[in-house]
């Protein structure tokens, strides 16, 4: 199962940083971003590749989500929407191996909701029983940590 984390629409500093953790801390190799505008722009990348680099991982910063969808071509697009979900997973179960062998996992990082054209380039799904939307980071973390624990059975925590 190979699983790559996007995280779309951002000018803060600080989910860019904690997603870029969030990477690092399941061992994952990359971080994806697409539309990152302001503070995030301007300093959050530079932070984030920084982290990133220091631990071998990498970073790639694109101008919209359908240019991730080019890129990673083949790779199943699902983005983390509580508004538009059509599939509640929950990451406590099973439900996470039904997602595919290739995932771009696809985070807001704004308070709006996807727009009607991102919803359709992907399959929108949220987390079941959160009642709340948890924030990308929280949201990233629920659903990698199960995926990679059930891609990786026998791995034990860092």
């Amino acid at each position: 199962m190979r699983v790559v984390l996007v995280l779309h629409n951002t000018s803060s500093v600080q989910k860019l940083v904690d997603m870029a953790k969030v990477v690092l801390s399941l061992g994952m190799d990359v971080l994806v971003t697409t539309k990152v505008y302001g503070a995030a722009a301007q300093s959050g990348i530079a932070e984030a590749y920084r982290l990133l680099l220091k631990s071998g991982k990498g970073l790639v910063v694109l101008p919209e989500l359908s240019d991730v969808a080019e890129v990673y071509r083949g790779f199943q697009v699902l983005l983390v929407d509580k508004e538009h979900a059509q599939d509640l997973i929950d990451p406590l179960s099973d439900d996470v191996t039904k997602l595919g062998e290739n995932v771009l996992l696809v985070f807001n990082g704004s308070d709006s909701p996807f727009t009607p054209q991102e919803l359709s380039l992907g399959r929108p799904i949220y987390i079941r029983g959160l009642s709340y939307r948890a924030g990308s980071s929280a949201e990233a973390s629920l659903l990698l940590y199960s995926l990679m624990r059930r891609a990786n059975p026998g791995a034990k925590p860092a």
